[in-house]
């Protein structure tokens, strides 16, 4: 799926579980929560369990832990 694939396609409401995903309501991505980048479900490898929050790449899932660790 490519970025014009997406606009016509609905956001999916994921639970995210510690190897794997639950979809709660149908859609074809999600959106980082770090940069508001649609990620097609198929494409969809980097999420926090703890937080519930999907993330477009590594990257960014690991500048999102930094964050939270240098909170506490």
């Amino acid at each position: 799926m490519n970025i014009f694939d997406m606009a016509n396609a609905s956001e999916a409401k994921i639970r995210y579980l510690d190897a794997d995903y639950q979809v709660l309501a149908p859609g074809a991505f999600v959106r980082c929560t770090v940069t508001g980048k649609p990620i097609p479900l198929d494409e969809l490898k980097y999420w926090s369990v703890a937080r519930q929050e999907p993330y477009v790449d590594v990257e960014t899932s690991l500048k999102r832990e930094l964050e939270f660790m240098n909170r506490g």
